[in-house]
């Protein structure tokens, strides 16, 4: 009981005053137009959990792998029945056993001042690789996807692979994930917004999708000045 209290005060503990009203805002506004647009519980459930775990993980708090989690299996459910089945593969293949790992691995890094994991950045050639393996990646699972005849199947590796480096750079601290997740939020918005206007019930999926953009922006820039105040200080 002592652990799971002192885990609830760390969890809570650092926040600034605009990171409260964030994640307040971004939650309020998915619920309430999610309930007045009709959304099923599933797809409320879903966006709410999604959106409380990005800020989590933008916040370098480990609770939002707990939150990943549920986010995790409710978007899978959603993704298979609006027939995009990359993201349906990924969230149960890939994101729930890394959800684990993310735990296991940010729990060895997390600062005793700050509460918060501690952030790093990629050099020159580890950008480099990045961006040419997952172009080809993207190439090769996007055929897969058209054989399969799912919905917009390069766009959909797009976001497929590009959410399966990202999420490993996430795991492993790097603050460069953030380009990937902006690339994949303005992708996936672009997704399910041709789903919603072919008259797919996913609009709390697409609200979801446009506040993981604007947070992906806002955790960028501060990922960004945190990495680099950490190399500073090595």
């Amino acid at each position: 009981m002592e652990k799971i209290t002192a885990f609830l005060r760390d969890e809570l503990s650092g926040w600034k005053p605009w990171e409260v009203l964030w994640i307040i805002i971004s939650t309020v506004t998915i619920l309430s137009l999610s309930i007045y647009l009709n959304e099923s519980l599933i797809g409320i459930i879903m966006a709410i959990t999604g959106v409380i775990c990005v800020v989590l993980t933008g916040k370098g708090k480990l609770s939002s792998y707990v939150f990943g989690m549920v986010n995790t299996v409710l978007y899978a459910y959603v993704a298979y029945g609006a027939k995009y089945y990359g993201d349906a593969m990924l969230n149960i293949l890939y994101y729930a056993p890394m959800n684990v790992v993310g735990w296991v691995m940010w729990n060895k890094h997390i600062s005793v001042e700050t509460k918060e994991v501690e952030k790093k950045r990629l050099k020159g050639t580890g950008i480099v690789s990045v961006f040419i393996g997952s172009a080809i990646g993207i190439f090769l699972y996007g055929l897969i996807l058209k054989r399969m005849g799912g919905s917009l199947p390069f766009v959909d590796a797009l976001t497929t692979v590009f959410s399966v480096v990202a999420q490993i750079l996430c795991v492993k601290r790097y603050m460069e994930q953030w380009i990937l997740w902006i690339i994949i939020d303005v992708v996936s918005v672009y997704m399910w917004a041709v789903a919603f206007i072919n008259g797919g019930e996913s609009i709390a999926t697409l609200i979801m999708w446009s506040i993981y953009l604007l947070n992906a922006i806002f955790m960028f820039v501060k990922w960004y000045r945190e990495s680099r105040r950490s190399e500073a200080n090595v």
